[in-house]
């Protein structure tokens, strides 16, 4: 079959399952890939006796969240088809599969869909297993209140940095409770606020989600394309910057703690440009009397082949920069290891 876009695929239809069929390839030794309930595991999964983390959504987000499986972050993603939630037999299968005993921490992102479909397998599992599940929603994005596809706000940067430090938490062999309670911390402690320079592209639909003019962008952008807060002329970096910091600042104070600065690329922004945006990000806080503890630069959860950026700020403390700093082994983030 022709591909309808001008696109690295063969068919929109098994775009998903040829992806993880790919990663499966890439990464025998660390992973394993269920492709009928397109699920990646830690090659060593179940861990007897540690909290597992499961998470997932919509695929064209990657690395989001196949790619935080590993030592260090999650034991299993289930991925969806592109920007539509997995639905609860999927996210069942994952759960029994990857208890260990010690119970499974659900991390899900705040849109209906997933909330939705994460709470009914959890309750399955639960049934079926007598396992324990918490689950922990991520809010982070402040553009926005309630958007086309959430009631509250949108579950975005915070997740992968919750991932990375209650997936330290699990690691160190802490309870159920207390690896919920530190990813709670996480997300209670981090905002968001992305822009988009152009529209993405979903393969089986062919055409731009939405129409973005040359010379405007879209200020508070979701990563499945959603309108934000406004639509403005094209601006330089440094304008750009403030346009990100400022509602971040506006609704939450970030002073008197070290903050893990994340500057997140939507997929087709180039590295030259993401280190650019961090620079003009990094001048504006220093100049709000805000230190940077930790940071992290690059394309973790992208919108396919969106152009533009996000910034996430979470508030640290001591114990929460020893779990980022503890040794991760995934495809996407890796340190330490």
């Amino acid at each position: 079959m022709e591909p309808a876009v001008k696109k690295l695929i063969n068919d929109p239809s098994t775009l998903v399952v040829d992806a993880l069929r790919g990663m499966a390839a890439a990464h025998p030794d660390t992973l394993r890939v269920d492709l009928d309930n397109r699920i990646v595991y830690r090659a060593d999964a179940p861990v007897n006796g540690k909290v597992a983390l499961v998470s997932g959504g919509g695929s064209g987000h990657e690395p989001l969240h196949g790619g935080f499986v590993g030592p260090g972050m999650l034991t299993a993603a289930i991925a969806g088809e592109v920007f539509t939630s997995p639905v609860p037999d999927q996210i069942m299968a994952a759960t029994t599969a990857v208890d260990g005993g010690a119970g499974v921490l659900h991390i899900v992102k705040n849109y209906t869909g997933d909330v939705m479909n994460f709470e009914m397998a959890a309750e399955l599992a639960a049934a079926e297993t007598g396992g324990e599940v918490a689950t922990v929603v991520t809010d982070d994005d402040v553009a926005v209140q309630d958007s086309l596809y959430t009631a509250g706000r949108r579950g975005v940067g915070v997740t992968v940095l919750l991932e990375k430090i209650a997936g330290a938490a699990a690691e160190q062999g802490r309870s159920l409770a207390e690896v919920a309670d530190i990813a709670r911390r996480v997300n209670d402690a981090g905002r968001s606020m992305g822009v988009a320079l152009t529209s993405c592209t979903v393969p089986a639909a062919g055409r731009p989600t939405f129409d973005l003019p040359e010379d405007e962008m879209e200020i508070g952008i979701g990563i499945h394309g959603e309108p934000g807060r406004r639509r403005v002329p094209l601006a330089p970096a440094r304008e750009i910057a403030e346009m990100l910091v400022e509602p971040i600042l506006a609704d939450r104070d970030f002073t008197g703690s070290g903050v893990l600065a994340f500057l997140n690329g939507m997929g087709a922004s180039p590295l030259l440009e993401l280190y650019l945006m961090y620079g003009e990000v990094a001048r504006i806080l220093e100049g709000s009397g805000i230190t940077v503890a930790r940071s992290l630069v690059g394309p973790y959860i992208t919108s396919l082949d969106m152009a533009g950026c996000s910034l996430t700020l979470l508030s640290v403390d001591d114990e929460l920069v020893r779990l980022w700093d503890a040794p991760v082994n995934t495809p996407g983030l890796r340190w330490g290891a």
